[in-house]
This record gives structure tokens, C-alpha cells and sequence, in this order.
């Protein structure tokens, strides 16, 4: 069964690549000879071109994180059917679509976040308010991502080194050492002269070695001392230049999921071949499972692995400041998309092969129910062989978590000095009194890590549904956003209507679920400081995410294709 799954997931999604990609590439008018903004407000910093490896690389890290991991992993108990055909579906023609979408409109938009291209086409109110609602889905994407790589790496053995490390001991310095590792290879590339091909083939031999000595020397620290060490990391590196730490980790970074997916691809090959699979998710559990229905809960549940609206904040934040050409925009936005729902379909089978523990709690994450999905393909429980594979997945989760962290950080960056910034102020170096304080690079940064560090001691299961939601409706809006943005310069813009219908109903219909749960625990008396949390922030998105819509229909309807 789980050879057939990952086989048709793979025609269907390159199918939906060749045809469906190439269709919007030519409705939208995808130039070749077109400048981006890359080359024409090329500053050093932010607006740097890459090479398409070294893109893909950044774009494809940043946008997969934990997302497609954790959320087909834990909607897994609906059956694999609904998980399997809403990866496919949402990823061609939902997440697909809108991170295909949102980096062209930012290419012809100067590099503009999607809260720029709303102003444009929407007004200033709608911008403002997109603004706020963004930069709380991304203080929940923080918090979120933090969870999950203390989780990966706290160890309750005594602070220090160890020898004959446990998992998390040794996926922890193993990542410490690769930061080090991204930034000599960004110092290499873009100071000394380095080639691409021997810096890529010099750090992937680099990582084998830190992988080796991570199998026999550890790091262990507390989940606590690794919340205060990743907000210190986080906050370092959305402010340094891109090319010192961005562009090279992420690079690096693309190799070790790459290697991931063609370990779990092989070992899917390899089990099915040896007879030692077994596949234990039921083709359909349900339409409720747990005290929770289908819908909305499978949709918001799987996120990242179908369609994210995180996506479309990295597309227009930091992906179209260093795209060198337009044709570029298909492979990149459209393209690693359709390779992150490939991953959610791989996350699905290994999830499979040790459902029965997963389900009964043996794991501690769904992570590492993955990585033990994988590894028992190869080999039992305990062997080297297992070990060393549980290792390496384990690694790269925790790799494209920080990812994730780092890219979404530098974004909050860019949003919330949007957020006070008048129009026609490029920087804070053009804002006055206050404004030029809270626009200031380092007030925004230290106040979402401050935040979602804080919020990041919550447990995951309080955070991800809150996160699934939010970022489900951020990709709604995002779709609205492009939607609106083309019918303004006279461009097909049908196709965006159905999902950004279809994201916006089913979002709003979890956080109003959400907020009647969370209206009985407080008035059963046995609400925690996490319920009035979860409370508080559905209830402000739901009503942000509203006025938005109400505002993007508006536009929509105003234009001469809807009038």
C-alpha cells in the first residue's frame, strides 16, 4: 500500500506541475527579459540575487519547517484517503496557487510584502489591518516552531557534553555546528571567491562529519535553556545580512531534506520489496474523529503540507528580493510547493508504519514518530543502522524548524516596522519621534521573540490548532490579495476564487469552534493562562480576517470583470 501512495502522489503532483504551472505561468505573462527586483534595488542586504539552487534551496527550507510533518501526522487519525487527497488537491491547486501567485505579484510589486500589495489594491485601512493580523499568525509560527525544536533537542541529562549521546543530544549539536557550518559557506561563496560546486560538495561532506560526531558526542540542555538559546539565535539572525546566514543555511539545509525524502523513499522501495512493511492507517476513520469533524478540522489540521499562508509572507518577504529571473518564479513558487506536499505524503506513510505506537502515545512528537517511521523501513529498533537514520531525520526536521524560525523572524521584522511607517517611508531612518524607535530593526525583532518565546512553553496541541487556523486564513487573504492585485492590472484572477472561498469558510468555521470550546472551559472554572490565550487570539483574527475579507470582496466586485 505505501509504495501505491507515494507512487500516484508523485505522477499526480508532477502532472499538476507540467500542466497546471505552466497554464498559470502563461495567464499571468511569466517575462524572461523582465528585470527583478533583485537587480534593479539591489542593496547588499536584502535585496540580493541568487542562483536558482541557492533560492530553491532558501525558499523551499523556509516554507517546509515542521509544517508538512507534524500536521499530515496528526490528521492522520481521520484515515489516509482525506490526509492523501488534500495534500494532492490543496497542493496544485490551493498552496500551489497562492505561493505561485504571491511571489509574481511581489516580482512586479519592487520585492513588496503582500501587506504592500493590499495597500495597493485594497486602501490603507485593509493594509493596517492585514499588517496586525499577519504579525499575529506570525507570532504564532514562532511560538509554534520553537516548541517543536526545544522539544527535538532538550535533553534531561545533566548541562554539558555528552558521550554515547541520547537522539535529541545529538541532533542538538549537530545543528549548533551546522549555524557555524552556514556561515563559513556564506563567507566563502560571497567573500573569498568560492565556487558554488566545491563550497556545495566541501558542505555536504561537512555535515556527513558533524553527523558522525554527533552519533558519539552530545549537547544536553533543558527544554528552557534551548527556548532562551533560540530566541537569542533568531533574533541574530533576521537582523545580520542575507548572504551571511540566510541564503547559505537554507541552501545547505535543501541538501539534508532532500536526503531525507530519498532515504524515506528508499525505504518505502525497500520495505514493500522485502515484505517487511506495514501499513497501519485505516483508508477512512470517520467523519469524527476524537470529538473533532472532518471538516473543518483535516484542512486545518494537515496546514503546510496542502496549502499555508506562512508561504506567501516568505514569497513577497524575502524569496522576490533575491530572484534572479522571472522564469525562475514556476520552479521556485510553484515547484516547491508540489515538493512540500510530496514530503506530507511521505510524513503520512512513515506515520504509518508505527501508527499503533503513535496513536497508544509511545512518541514524544510527531516528529519523531516520523523519523521512527522511516528508520523502521530499514532496520529495528536499537540497530546502528536504525540510530544512524533516526538521527538524520531527526537533524533535518529540527534544521528546517530553525529555518522556518529564522526566515519568519526576519519577516517580523520587515512587518512590524511596516505596521508604523508612513507612506512614503522607505526605513526608520525616515520616521520621526516614536515612530522612528518602534520602526527601529531592533524593536520589532526583540518583541515578537520576546512574545513567542514566552508563548513557546505552552504544549504543542495548544498551539498547533491555533496556528493550523490562523495560517489557513492568512492563505485565504493572501489568495484575496493576489486575486484583487490582478483583476487591478487586467489579468485572470478566476482561478483564486474558489480557494480563497473555500480557506476563508473553513478557518473561520475552527476559530468559531475554537472560541465556544474555549467560552466552556472558562465558564466550567478550569481555564489555564493558554485558554485565554487560544480565546483571545481567535477571537482578534476572526474579526481581523472578516473586515479583510469584506474589504477584498469589495475590491474584487469594484473591478470591470466582477461590476
Amino acid at each position: 500500500m505505501a509504495i501505491i501512495i507515494i507512487l500516484a502522489a508523485i505522477a499526480l503532483l508532477v502532472i499538476g506541475y507540467i500542466f497546471y504551472g505552466s497554464w498559470l505561468a502563461k495567464q499571468w505573462g511569466v517575462d524572461p527579459q523582465r528585470k527583478t527586483p533583485a537587480h534593479e534595488l539591489e542593496d547588499g542586504v536584502d535585496y540580493v540575487a541568487a542562483k536558482p539552487a541557492v533560492l530553491m534551496g532558501h525558499h523551499f527550507s523556509s516554507i517546509a519547517g515542521a509544517g508538512p510533518i507534524n500536521g499530515p501526522i496528526q490528521a492522520a487519525v481521520f484515515g489516509w484517503v482525506p490526509v492523501f487527497l488534500w495534500c494532492v488537491i490543496g497542493g496544485i491547486f490551493f498552496g500551489g496557487l497562492q505561493d505561485f501567485g504571491s511571489l509574481f505579484a511581489s516580482i512586479r510589486h519592487g520585492g513588496k510584502s503582500v501587506g504592500e500589495i493590499i495597500r495597493d489594491t485594497m486602501g490603507k485601512k485593509a493594509h493596517k489591518l492585514f499588517i496586525i493580523f499577519a504579525l499575529l499568525v506570525l507570532i504564532l509560527v514562532i511560538a509554534s516552531f520553537v516548541n517543536v525544536v526545544a522539544d527535538t533537542f532538550a535533553s534531561t541529562n545533566a548541562p554539558g557534553f555528552t558521550v554515547n549521546p541520547t537522539g535529541t543530544e545529538t541532533t542538538a549539536i549537530v545543528s549548533m555546528l551546522f549555524i557555524v557550518l552556514a556561515i563559513i559557506y556564506g563567507l566563502l561563496t560571497n567573500r573569498a571567491g568560492v565556487k558554488t560546486l566545491p563550497a556545495t560538495i566541501g558542505g555536504i561532506i561537512c555535515i556527513c562529519l558533524m553527523l558522525a560526531l554527533g552519533l558519539n558526542v552530545g549537547l544536553a540542555l533543558s527544554r528552557t535553556a534551548w527556548i532562551v538559546i533560540i530566541g537569542a539565535y533568531i533574533t541574530i539572525a533576521s537582523l545580520v545580512p542575507v548572504w551571511i546566514l540566510l541564503q547559505p543555511r537554507d541552501y545547505l539545509s535543501s541538501f539534508l531534506l532532500y536526503a531525507m525524502m530519498g532515504v524515506a523513499v528508499i525505504g518505502i522501495i525497500f520495505s514493500a520489496i522485502a515484505g517487511t512493511a506495514s501499513f497501519e492507517i485505516p483508508a477512512f476513520a470517520g467523519w469524527t474523529v476524537g470529538g473533532n469533524f472532518l471538516f473543518p478540522t483535516l484542512f486545518i489540521t494537515v496546514a503546510c503540507g496542502a496549502c499555508s499562508g506562512f508561504h506567501s509572507l516568505i514569497s513577497t518577504g524575502t524569496s522576490s528580493k533575491q530572484l534572479d529571473n522571472e522564469r525562475d518564479a514556476k520552479p521556485i513558487g510553484y515547484g516547491s510547493m508540489l515538493i512540500e506536499s510530496g514530503l506530507a505524503i511521505i510524513a503520512l506513510i512513515a506515520v504509518g508504519m508505527v501508527f499503533t505506537k503513535y496513536t497508544s502515545g509511545e512518541f514524544s512528537s510527531p516528529s519523531a514518530a516520523f523519523a521512527a517511521g522511516i528508520a523502521t523501513m530499514f532496520d529495528t529498533d536499537g540497530t546502528p543502522i536504525y540510530n544512524t537514520i533516526y538521527a538524520l531525520l531527526t537533524l533535518a526536521v529540527s534544521v528546517f524548524a530553525l529555518t522556518s524560525l529564522d526566515t519568519g523572524t526576519r519577516l517580523s521584522r520587515f512587518m512590524f516596522s511596516e505596521l508604523f511607517l508612513k507612506e512614503g517611508e522607505k526605513s526608520w531612518k525616515d520616521a520621526t519621534g516614536i515612530r522612528k524607535f518602534l520602526t527601529f530593526p531592533i524593536t520589532g525583532t526583540l518583541f515578537m521573540v520576546v512574545i513567542g518565546c514566552v508563548l513557546g512553553f505552552l504544549k504543542l496541541s495548544q498551539i498547533w490548532a491555533l496556528f493550523g487556523a490562523a495560517n489557513q486564513l492568512l492563505a485565504g487573504i493572501a489568495l484575496l490579495a493576489v486575486a484583487a492585485w490582478l483583476g487591478n492590472v487586467g489579468k485572470n484572477n478566476k482561478m483564486f476564487l474558489f480557494p480563497m472561498a473555500f480557506m476563508l469558510i473553513a478557518t473561520l468555521t475552527s476559530l468559531v469552534i475554537t472560541v465556544i470550546k474555549k467560552f466552556g472551559v472558562i465558564g466550567a472554572g478550569e481555564a489555564a493562562w493558554g485558554d485565554w490565550f487560544q480565546l483571545i487570539f481567535a477571537a482578534a483574527m476572526g474579526v481581523l480576517a472578516i473586515i479583510l475579507a469584506i474589504e477584498g470582496i469589495q475590491t474584487l466586485f469594484s473591478q470591470k470583470k466582477f461590476a
